[in-house]
């Protein structure tokens, strides 16, 4: 399995995480699909769909997206961020105030997403307020990894 890391700092008017990186799995291998591997780490709030086709972030909510299906280039870290090329079988957790963004996909694209326990995202589509970036930085930390469980690297990287 590799994990990659990466930290991105505020871009235009997204405000991104300024201490927890986003983590890409690629290409997670289970026997079970992500909504069975996410409800069993304790992830919740499980639903199934795309990722939207304009920048976005969440400010009360830490959110994994699994592909399930096809590929897409999706745009990570705001307007200046990077776009990264997801395909079935990768995963991407995204902390709060993370900007994404589907820059185009395959007919078939479909993600898995899921948050923390008791975390729900709001859409958020403009400049944080300061009260916003207080929210962003006291999202609580996750007790298990979205794939992994106890025992994953989101809670070494993220701790």
């Amino acid at each position: 399995m590799t994990v990659e890391e990466i930290l991105f700092e505020p871009s235009e008017w997204v405000p991104n995480n300024p201490r927890l990186p986003v983590l890409l799995y690629g290409s997670v291998e289970s026997e079970k699909p992500f909504e069975a591997l996410f409800a069993a780490n304790g992830w919740t709030g499980i639903w199934t769909n795309g990722v939207f086709d304009y920048q976005h972030y969440h400010t009360r909510a830490h959110e994994v997206l699994g592909v399930s299906k096809g590929n897409a280039t999706l745009l990570i870290g705001g307007p200046g961020g990077r776009h990264l090329h997801v395909s079935k079988g990768d995963c991407l957790v995204l902390p709060a105030g993370t900007g994404h963004q589907n820059l185009g996909c395959s007919d078939d694209f479909e993600v898995v997403g899921a948050y923390p326990p008791n975390q729900h995202a709001d859409i958020q589509t403009s400049a944080a307020s300061a009260e916003q970036l207080l929210t962003i930085a006291s999202v609580p930390l996750p007790r298990t990894d979205p794939v992994y469980g106890s025992s994953g690297p989101l809670l070494a990287r993220w701790r």
